[in-house]
């Protein structure tokens, strides 16, 4: 007998919340905020939010104007899908004498402080950084945040 997994309504699946989590990274990288983006797309800033907690789906026409806006092909909204797909997938408790508790995989919060480049600290630093725009001076920066980085360590 096969399992089918229904999706109950109100929560978001975890291919929504992937989508969300690059768009909003793809927008803070490059420094716009979600009213430049809706009104680029022609919605409202509340529907950005929406997308970018995959509370909402984001339709195939919409990712495309994202991905027209944001400068990325559409497949930039997918990267990564297929290992966090097999992270989600429940281990087997078959052989266990009693009911055990699993791991609850629908929540993925613990997934995503795992996942640096989500977190708003790691972008500003990243739009920081190339925000310098000679590439020598750059390099140079990048030189002695290593050497600050081994002086706290």
């Amino acid at each position: 007998m096969n399992k089918v997994e229904k999706k109950t309504k109100g929560i978001p699946d975890y291919v929504d919340k992937h989508v969300g989590k690059r768009l909003r990274m793809r927008r803070s990288l490059l420094g716009m905020s979600q009213e430049k983006l809706a009104d680029s797309v022609g919605v409202t800033f509340q529907q950005i939010q929406k997308y970018e907690h995959g509370t909402n789906r984001v339709s195939a026409g919409r990712l495309l104007k994202f991905s027209e806006i944001l400068q990325v092909p559409i497949d930039y909204f997918y990267e990564d899908l297929e290992r966090k797909r097999d992270s989600l997938k429940k281990p087997s408790y078959e052989m266990a004498d009693n009911n055990q508790e699993g791991y609850d995989l629908a929540d993925n919060s613990k997934l995503a402080e795992k996942d640096i480049f989500s977190q708003k600290e790691t972008l500003d630093l990243v739009r920081l950084y190339y925000s310098v725009k000679d590439k020598k001076n750059r390099k140079e920066l990048l030189k002695k945040i290593k050497i600050l980085v081994e002086a706290f360590q």
